[in-house]
């Protein structure tokens, strides 16, 4: 039984590693360049307001 239980604690971190590898290859990146597009879309519609 104990086997079973380190088999299963080792499937488990290591799903837990490939989810936190994909996070931090994949996730972050795309979430931060949307953050950035986001900052930079309203201040050009509000300089090129002000510019009318």
């Amino acid at each position: 039984m104990s086997v079973f239980g380190i088999v299963l604690f080792l499937l488990i971190a290591g799903m837990a590693f490939w989810m936190l590898l994909f996070l931090m290859g994949f996730i972050l990146p795309f979430w931060i360049t949307l953050g950035v597009f986001e900052q930079m879309r309203p201040k050009r519609i509000f300089e090129e307001a002000e510019e009318h």
